[in-house]
């Protein structure tokens, strides 16, 4: 593994740092719509320059930036404090993995107005009593004339209340084995069937959502990958997600902590060997998921497609992300919980970072039968 860029990844890297400063969007305004229509605006903006789906090929709007000159491209828009497009979710998993499985058809029609923030998406996988063991989904997609009609209950849906395209899995083979009996589908929000209702966090937001679908359309053209392989169709999506983000949320993790030490050696704690201690422990677990997230990025170049190292460090940022803010609250005090406090939010929505993208449990699985080759849990 590699650590050094070359030069051309340098001259990517050093124009877009001079791209991102000269084009900040500045802070997101408060509030969700508003947040989310500065994000549209910045999507756009980006998509104009080519940079919002760097990583995608350029018939499709994309830079065909290599895996490299993308890790850098997320690190970069951490380190300059610059939020994510609106539409990260079709960006990261609808759009790569259409480019895999779907038809050349339906790359033409979906990819475009991904790109642009046209058309925003959310991922219809997990369910009352199937969350991380996925699998186990009841959601029923039965075969009608020209298509399939769907019902059942989707939970903790990200921007399904927003959203206009839905990365649905569902069961359509009740008799086959439960990780064979699964397609993978695009549904249309917006029809009568489809019911979205908010779920309010304990910072306050309501993110994501619960989803609810009686007897929904979705026609055989919007089927991805074939009938009966969802199973694999979803195991792509899952694999970008995890693989995708960690450039950026090693950058941000290391922003916070930066923003930590700072706020200990006003208040004279330096000197305190705890804190000391505790900083130092949290710089580097940052420092292990930085080079862990490019061990892995060594492995997708070698092998083609996203390893199970994803899973590791997804699974390491979010426990250190949970210890750097409940040491931010030790450090700052009764005002760091302030109802105002960005800390406060940051603590709160921290406990969910264990939970989402696959709980901690399912993770350690992961890691322990895929990367360290231990026998599998019985």
């Amino acid at each position: 593994m590699d650590l050094t860029f070359s030069p051309s990844e340098l001259a990517f890297r050093d124009e877009l740092r001079g791209w991102l400063a000269a084009h900040h969007p500045g802070p997101e305004p408060e509030g969700e719509a508003e947040s989310l229509e500065h994000r549209i605006d910045w999507q756009r903006e980006l998509a104009a320059a080519g940079w919002a789906a760097v990583y995608w090929p350029e018939e499709y709007g994309g830079r065909g930036a290599t895996l490299v000159e993308s890790a850098i491209f997320n690190e970069e828009l951490a380190r300059a404090r610059a939020p994510y497009p609106a539409n990260v979710l079709g960006l990261v998993l609808g759009g790569p993995t259409l480019m895999v499985h779907g038809s050349q058809e339906q790359r033409d029609r979906y990819l475009p107005p991904i790109v642009t923030a046209e058309e925003i998406w959310c991922q219809g996988f997990s369910e009352p009593d199937a969350g991380s063991d996925l699998a186990a989904l009841k959601t029923r997609a039965v075969k009608v004339d020209g298509g399939w009609r769907v019902t059942g209950q989707k939970v903790w849906t990200s921007f399904a209340h927003r959203a206009k395209w839905c990365m649905l899995v569902a069961r359509s083979d009740p008799e086959a084995k439960k990780h064979r009996g699964l397609t993978y589908f695009l549904m249309d929000m917006e029809q009568d069937g489809v019911l979205v209702r908010p779920l309010r966090q304990i910072t306050g937001a309501a993110e994501f959502n619960e989803l609810f679908l009686e007897d929904v359309w979705i026609p055989d053209e919007n089927v991805v990958g074939g009938v009966g392989n969802g199973w694999a169709v979803a195991l792509t999506t899952l694999m970008n997600e995890r693989a995708g983000l960690a450039f950026g949320l090693q950058v941000a993790l290391k922003v916070l902590l930066d923003e930590l030490t700072e706020i200990a050696a006003e208040r004279g704690l330096l000197e305190d060997e705890s804190v000391a201690e505790r900083l130092g422990d949290l710089h580097v677990r940052a420092e292990i998921l930085r080079l862990t997230a490019y061990r892995g990025l060594t492995a997708q170049m070698k092998y083609g497609q996203p390893g199970p190292e994803g899973s590791l460090t997804k699974w390491m940022w979010s426990e250190t992300n949970q210890h750097a803010t409940e040491l931010a609250v030790e450090l700052l005090g009764p005002e760091a919980l302030a109802t105002d406090s960005p800390w406060a939010f940051a603590l709160l929505r921290a406990r969910g970072n264990t939970i989402e993208g696959g709980t901690t449990e399912i993770l350690r699985n992961i890691v322990a039968e895929r990367v360290l080759g231990l026998p599998r849990m019985r």
